[in-house]
This record gives C-alpha cells, sequence and structure tokens, in this order.
C-alpha cells in the first residue's frame, strides 16, 4: 500500500518545518512547499519533495500542485494551507496596497490553491483540507488588524468550506495556535519596515513609546510553545475519522476561545487590552 501523501505551504521554517518533518517520519509522502527557491533546494537535499509555491504567484501554485499530482499519480490525501505574516501597526496606518497584499497571502492564495485541489480529492472520494488560521481569528487585539482581518476571513470561509464539504467525502479543520516559537516577528519587522510610515503617523509618540519596543524586542507576557505542539493537532486532523472542526493550540487559545463564547463585547475588549 502507497504512502499517504499531503502537500504542507510555508515549509522553509516554523511550523511547517515541524510538520513535514514529523509527517514523513510517520510514513507520509509529504510535499514540502516554499516560496523562495533556495529554500526548495534546502529541503531536497533532506530528501523531501519541494515544490516552489507562493501564495502571491498564482503561477507558481498552479505548477507546483502540477508538479505534485504528477509524483503521485494524479491524488492528494491532505492538504495543510500554512504561512502567514502579519504587518504590524495600527488600521488607521495600513495602506489600502498593504491590505491588498497580505489579503492575498493570508486569504485569497489559501483559496485558490484549495479550490485547485478540491476536484483532485472529489475524484478520489476523500481528502482532508486543514486550515492554521491563529488566536487572532479568535479575538482582535490592538496594532494586528491587518493579519486579524485576514485569519477572521480564514475562519469564515473555512466554516462554510466545511459545511459546503459535509457530504463529499472531504473534510476540513482549522487549527488555532497561540503563541509558537517560529520566525513570526522577524517576518513581521520586514513588513513593517516596509509599509508603515510611522514618523508620519498621528500615534508617533506611540510608536517611540512602547510600539517599536515591542516590536523590535518582542514581548515577555508570557511562554511561546514549540511548533510540535501545532503538529500534534495536525495529526489528529488528518487520521482520526471524525477531525474536529476546530482544534486550539496553546492555553492562550482556550482562554480567548472561552472567554469570546462567555464575555460581552465590553468585557472581551478590557480582558484582551491587558494583554
Amino acid at each position: 500500500m502507497s504512502a499517504k501523501t499531503i502537500l504542507i505551504t510555508g515549509c522553509s521554517t516554523g511550523i511547517g518545518l515541524d510538520a513535514a518533518h514529523t509527517l514523513r517520519a510517520r510514513g507520509w509522502r509529504v510535499f514540502a512547499a516554499c516560496r523562495k527557491a533556495e529554500d526548495c533546494d534546502r529541503l531536497r537535499t533532506e530528501g523531501f519533495d519541494s515544490p516552489r509555491m507562493d501564495y502571491n504567484d498564482e503561477h507558481s501554485l498552479r505548477d507546483g500542485l502540477a508538479e505534485v499530482l504528477d509524483a503521485t499519480g494524479g491524488t492528494l490525501d491532505a492538504l495543510f494551507n500554512n504561512g502567514a505574516y502579519a504587518i504590524p501597526g495600527p488600521v488607521e496606518d495600513i495602506p489600502t496596497e498593504a491590505l491588498r497584499t497580505i489579503f492575498q497571502s493570508n486569504l485569497i492564495g489559501w483559496h485558490d490553491l484549495t479550490r485547485q485541489v478540491i476536484p483532485v480529492m472529489r475524484a478520489q472520494g476523500h481528502g482532508r483540507i486543514v486550515q492554521c488560521s491563529s488566536v487572532l481569528g479568535l479575538v482582535a487585539m490592538k496594532w494586528r488588524g491587518a493579519y486579524v482581518s485576514t485569519k477572521f476571513a480564514l475562519e469564515g470561509l473555512t466554516d462554510a468550506l466545511r459545511l459546503e464539504m459535509a457530504e463529499t467525502g472531504i473534510k476540513v479543520s482549522i487549527i488555532d495556535p497561540g503563541p509558537i516559537e517560529t520566525d513570526f516577528r522577524k517576518n513581521a519587522i520586514k513588513e513593517f519596515e516596509r509599509w508603515i510610515d510611522w514618523e508620519n503617523s498621528a500615534r508617533a509618540d506611540q510608536y517611540r513609546d512602547n510600539l517599536l519596543t515591542q516590536l523590535y524586542e518582542g514581548s515577555s507576557s508570557g511562554p511561546q510553545w514549540p511548533a510540535s505542539a501545532v503538529t500534534r493537532k495536525l495529526i489528529h486532523a488528518l487520521d482520526h475519522p471524525r477531525p474536529k472542526a476546530r482544534y486550539y493550540v496553546t492555553a492562550p487559545t482556550h482562554a480567548m476561545g472561552l472567554a469570546r463564547r462567555a464575555l460581552p463585547a465590553r468585557a472581551l475588549d478590557w480582558l484582551v487590552s491587558k494583554g
């Protein structure tokens, strides 16, 4: 019997890389996609199939998936959409073009790839689609509006997809990680410097007083969990005959999920504002 096959995006580091190594060790044939060609080359030296796939490049999604399907004979058991970034800053300072760009990377590209995979799974009568969302897809936080908006949209789109796929044999799940040890903040700094003109912002004093420190030095508000915590939930979503609709990862996600259900909006705002 041939190994199950999975396409994982965003495998250069962090959650995607950990998932790729763990699932391969469990007997899966892993197609570990990366945005940059040099990261794909590195993973190939480690023995992975590694198509180049960039959510901002629709041609790379089409060509990368064609590479996967050519290798598998036209089948694919699972897709793990992963890999997103943030543009830190107050909503009023996020340029409209920046919002268009982050939605392409964090939502529209995911939708594009998922739509291409669904016919393959329909034809074979089964499949698993797992979306890596965030605790910030459950509750909003200040200075993270661009990222929050993409994750709220992903949650809704995925819920609708799960309902629509209920009778097809294609099972759809969301994973909501909290603070995970990744290069997320380092990548966010690049986007901040690209898009945010903070010195000419009405909030320039706030940037100087604490926002820049939070971004460049990080927050000491709590622990971070290893990427393997996400992979454990991914394994359940892939292997269990009745996977959950949603998987919370880390204590903050469980706390915020409960708070969102239990508290009125003003109380939730107060709680979130306390960090």
